[in-house]
């Protein structure tokens, strides 16, 4: 069984017992969450339910399990002749989450 969910923006195939990493922070760790965009299904048997956007009535139950931060970006911007130079950078926070359920 899995089911592809949207979350920030982005498409997540999930499984019973599968860990996702989410952008951002969702909740304290051991907190559930409920997440209810999901676009496809496929059960056990075989029979996939896809939704228009979305799969009406079903959601995915996950537990957090904490955050972490991904690499550091750097962004780096020049203009020739100028004399412009820029350094900036950056590192995105993100949720880890275990996935408890899909409900359909």
């Amino acid at each position: 069984m899995y089911a592809i969910i949207q979350t920030s923006g982005r498409q997540v195939k999930v499984t019973p017992g599968g860990f996702v990493r989410l952008d951002g922070t969702a909740g304290e760790p051991g907190a559930e969450l409920a997440l209810g965009q999901v676009l496809l299904v496929e059960t056990d048997g075989g029979e996939v339910v896809a939704g228009a956007p979305f799969v009406a009535n079903a959601k995915v139950v996950a537990v957090v399990d904490g955050e972490a931060r991904g690499p550091k970006i750097r962004v780096f911007k020049k203009k020739r002749r100028k004399g412009m130079r820029r350094t900036k950078g950056h590192r995105a926070t993100y949720t880890r989450v275990r996935i408890k359920e899909i409900l359909l």
